[in-house]
């Protein structure tokens, strides 16, 4: 007779767990890190107009967001004029020229270049609001300008 028995059939061995925290940190930071919070409160009605032929945008970091419409039910106390918002306030069209200055700067020197401002305007608002809008453009040299339509896609002209 031997002396050591041979062991019967152990089964599998349990899972090791060890691990576990650590890849749930990574995955909280990673999360953390690719979230993209909504920057902006929208202050006016927008209602967007109906595009055909549509174009995305490949990098939406390099794009300054001008909205223009009515105040929202919770903003009529600024009448109902169309309005002009930047950023998370109402702005008159003179204020454009500083916001795209403040938009350039934030960004590094060889982006600026690739810099497109977005209008999303509500498809009542006043032509000549938009032909304003597009005078201060022109005179900061903002010159590539999309127009967002209703499905989110980007009618784009330079």
């Amino acid at each position: 007779m031997s002396k050591f028995k041979k062991k019967k059939d152990g089964g599998i061995p349990a899972v090791n767990t060890a691990a576990l925290p650590d890849i749930v940190f990574m995955l909280l930071f990673f999360f953390m890190v690719a979230t993209v919070m909504r920057q902006n409160t929208l202050m006016i009605e927008n209602n967007l107009p109906f595009a055909d032929q549509v174009e995305k945008l490949d990098k939406k970091d390099l794009v300054m967001y001008i909205y223009a419409g009515k105040p929202s039910e919770n903003y009529k106390q600024y009448g109902t004029e169309a309005k002009i918002q930047l950023n998370d306030k109402f702005a008159d069209v003179k204020e454009i020229a500083a916001f795209i200055a403040s938009e350039r700067a934030s960004k590094r020197e060889e982006l600026i270049p690739f810099l497109t401002t977005a209008l999303k305007v509500d498809k009542g608002a006043n032509m000549g609001l938009i032909g304003d809008i597009k005078q201060e453009l022109r005179k900061v040299n903002a010159l590539k300008i999309n127009y967002t339509t209703k499905k989110g896609t980007v009618f784009g002209r330079d």
